[in-house]
Formats: C-alpha cells, structure tokens, sequence
C-alpha cells in the first residue's frame, strides 16, 4: 500500500467537500437478477437538475468531485473476495491515483470505473452524461449502494 501523501490527502478532501453539495435526483432504481443470488446488479439512474438561475447543472463545477465521493464510498463499503483477501488491507483509502485511473472518456460521457483495488471487490462503474443524466452500477455487492 503506497502512503498517501499531505497534497493527496488535502486535494482528495476538496473533492469531497465539492462533491457532497452536489445537487442530484434518483430517477430510477433497477436491480438486475445474476447467475447466482448473491451476483445481482444494482443501478441508480440519476438526474442532475440545472440550477434555476444559472440555467447549467452542478456537473458543470462538480463532476470530479461527484465520482471521488461515489469512488471514496465504493472503496470504504468493499470487502476482499476469495484471493483478493491477500492484497486486502483493513484500514486503507481510496487514492487520487485510483480515482485518476479509473476515469475515462467514453464517447461524449465521462466514466469512472473499479473492479478489483488493492484486495477490495468494488464492482463499480458509474457515467455521468452532458445532458446531465447519469448511472451508477454496481455488481455483487447488496444493496450498500442504495444508502451511498
């Protein structure tokens, strides 16, 4: 486990600190059946309403910090399966280096996605659109999502 650093660890709390006020609706909730009962899929289809007066979403400022609260709650809520227990870690943290490499373009979305980090099961993967929809989707891992 790298030692997460005072710069990581202050840029990480800004994005928290943006991320959480964040104004977003739950659209619609689906839980999808897997090939076994505890393999089901959870995904939360969300909406961020343009602000009133400015006519933009809060995607606008904060995206970024959106899916480091999304990331750094996956991360915390994980727990090792099968051989992942030999990497797993009780008191680690989701980093600005985990965060920056799962972020990607996909077309005109942004994405974020964690499968297996440092002995953690996250199974997540969420997409944040310019019309301001998004989704989050998560596998195998209960209901946790629905209290993020």
């Amino acid at each position: 486990m790298r030692q997460m650093t005072s710069v990581d660890r202050e840029a990480g709390y800004e994005l928290l600190k943006t991320g959480s006020i964040v104004n977003f609706e739950i659209v619609k909730t689906d839980i999808h059946e897997g090939p076994d009962s505890a393999e089901f899929s959870v995904e939360i289809q969300l909406a961020f309403p343009p602000d009133s007066e400015a006519e933009e979403n809060d995607l606008q400022w904060g995206a970024f910090g959106f899916f480091f609260v999304i990331g750094t709650l996956s991360f915390a809520d994980a727990r090792p399966r099968e051989a992942s227990m030999i990497d797993y870690v009780e008191n680690d943290e989701f980093q600005l280096g985990d965060f920056v490499s799962g972020l990607c373009w996909e077309g005109a979305a942004l994405r974020f996605r964690a499968d297996y980090l440092r002995g953690r099961r996250m199974k997540t993967d969420f997409v944040l659109r310019p019309d301001g929809s998004g989704k989050l989707t998560t596998t195998g891992r209960g209901m946790t999502p629905l209290r993020w």
